[in-house]
């Protein structure tokens, strides 16, 4: 019988009059150390039975979900994303998915697999594989194509900030063929000074189209920046039925 044995039933020592185990018991007797710890983890037990009962604060709980969200979501994101190509109306998609829903999506540039995924990867700082893209993924394409709208749920976008989550749900929100302002955004979101952070949001968009960062312009409605360029951004609206006014 070593010490940390004893040790580690302190509980049942607590508990029980004579433990069950002559074992323990012989050797409590005899070992001045392990007598000296129990003597300790007693008086820090009834130093704690002593203390009065406290309320949890008003917040613990929903801290407490948001630290468990976060783990889950870390652990969830060791995991390789699948990635696959995805023809569309406007030429290849590279689409990144995983259980929760697609987590990527861009237009194909002329560049290698290799490429790709390393790029894929520095924006969702996790590892990408490729895969053959499951029935959803290409309804989901296919949907928003015939549509320009898109099955929320079935992207996953759950590892941006809330402010990024926010802004790019309210652009999901800008009817296909009209545009509206970062500032509309902001406004909209509840973060009226914000505009240049939801531009930020708008750039670091990793789900273009599906999150469709394109239906946002600039305050004089000029259609401003955009990944793949403003032209791009021009045929895409163009498609919706967008109309320029200038």
């Amino acid at each position: 019988m070593r010490c940390s044995d004893v040790e580690a039933l302190w509980d049942v020592l607590r508990e029980e009059a004579e433990p069950r185990d002559t074992a323990v018991t012989t050797h409590l007797r005899s070992c001045r150390t392990c007598q000296a710890v129990y003597e300790e983890f007693e008086g820090v037990a009834y130093c704690l039975t002593c203390l009065p009962t406290a309320e949890p604060p008003p917040n613990l709980v929903p801290r407490i979900l948001d630290h468990i969200r976060s783990l889950r979501n870390h652990y969830r994101s060791t995991a390789a994303d699948s990635l696959a190509r995805v023809e569309s109306p406007l030429g290849e998609l590279l689409v990144a998915w995983r259980e929760g829903g697609i987590t990527f999506v861009g237009i194909a540039r002329g560049e290698r697999d290799d490429e790709a995924r390393e790029h894929i990867e520095r924006r969702l700082r996790r590892p990408v594989r490729a895969s053959e893209p499951p029935a959803w993924v290409r309804g989901t394409v296919q949907l928003f194509f015939s549509t320009w709208q898109v099955d929320m749920g079935r992207i996953d976008i759950s590892d941006l900030s809330p402010f990024e989550q926010a802004a790019l749900h309210k652009a999901a929100q800008i009817p296909p063929g009209e545009v509206r302002s970062y500032g509309w955004i902001a406004r909209e979101i509840g973060h009226p000074g914000a505009a240049r952070a939801v531009g930020q949001a708008m750039a670091r968009n990793p789900v273009a189209l599906f999150f469709p960062c394109h239906r946002v312009v600039d305050a004089s409605g000029a259609l401003h920046n955009y990944g793949y360029g403003v032209e791009l951004k021009a045929r895409i609206l163009h498609m919706e039925g967008y109309r320029s006014k200038a």
